[in-house]
C-alpha cells in the first residue's frame, strides 16, 4: 500500500480533535471518514476494526481519516451521548473536504463506522448524503439510527452472527423495512476476532468494481 499518513489536531465543537489522515499516492477515489466504537466502553480510533477499515480504504485509494471523538485519547471535551459526536464527524468531514478542495472537487464521500460509530454515521448520513457507507455491527437500537439515505449509492452493512453486544436480530430488524441487505459473517463476534482478514476482503471485493 503506497500511502502517506500523518497525525494532527483540528478545532472541534468541544475543543481539539485528534486525527490520523492517510493519503493515497495515486489520484484519490473519494474521501472516507471513520467513526470508532463507544467512548465509554474503551472505543478509540486505534480499535482493530477501525484500523482494518482505515488500511482497507487507503488501499481502495480513498483519502482516509480516523479520529478520536471528544474526550477520547488526546481529543478535548467530554462524551455527549451521540449528539456532540455527530457534530464531531461533521466537523472532521468538512475540514478534510476543505483541505483537499483545491485538489479534488466534488469528490465522493464515504462514511464508515463500527458499533457506536456505525450508528453515528447513519445520523451524519442524513445530513451529508454520502455516496458510500460501510457500517460494521452498527448499534442501531441504542442510538435510534435512521435508515440508509435513499441518495446513498452503495451501503455495505456487515454483522457477525455471534455478536452478543449488537445483536444480529436488531440489525436485521432495522434493515427490514427498506429491505437493506446485510452481510453476515458466520462465527464472528462483536470485535471480529480472527475475522479481520475476511472483513477486509469483503470490503475490497464489494468496492473494487463500484469505484
Amino acid at each position: 500500500m503506497s500511502a502517506v499518513t500523518q497525525k494532527f489536531f483540528i478545532d472541534g465543537p468541544a475543543g481539539k480533535l485528534e486525527i490520523v489522515l492517510g493519503e493515497p499516492q495515486s489520484m484519490p477515489k473519494g474521501i472516507a471518514v471513520i467513526a470508532h466504537p463507544h467512548p465509554l466502553h474503551g472505543g478509540t480510533m486505534d480499535n482493530k476494526v477501525v484500523h482494518t477499515l482505515f488500511t482497507t480504504l487507503l488501499e481502495l485509494e480513498f483519502i482516509t481519516a480516523k479520529f478520536n471523538f471528544r474526550g477520547v485519547g488526546l481529543s478535548e471535551g467530554q462524551f455527549d451521548h451521540g449528539s456532540g459526536e455527530i457534530d464531531d464527524v461533521l466537523t472532521v468531514t468538512q475540514t478534510i473536504r476543505d483541505q483537499f478542495s483545491h485538489q479534488v472537487a466534488d469528490i465522493p464521500l464515504l462514511l464508515a463506522g463500527f458499533s457506536f460509530g456505525g450508528a453515528i454515521q447513519l445520523h451524519v448520513a442524513e445530513r451529508l448524503a454520502p455516496e458510500f457507507l460501510i457500517l460494521v455491527a452498527p448499534s442501531v437500537v441504542n442510538l435510534k439510527a435512521p435508515p440508509v439515505p435513499e441518495t446513498t449509492q452503495c451501503a455495505l452493512i456487515i454483522q457477525g452472527d455471534q455478536d452478543d453486544i449488537v445483536l444480529p436480530e436488531a440489525v436485521l430488524n432495522w434493515a427490514a423495512p427498506a429491505s437493506q441487505p446485510v452481510v453476515v459473517i458466520p462465527g464472528a463476534g462483536h470485535f471480529f476476532h480472527g475475522k479481520l482478514t475476511i472483513l477486509k476482503q469483503l470490503i475490497l471485493n464489494y468496492f473494487s468494481h463500484r469505484l
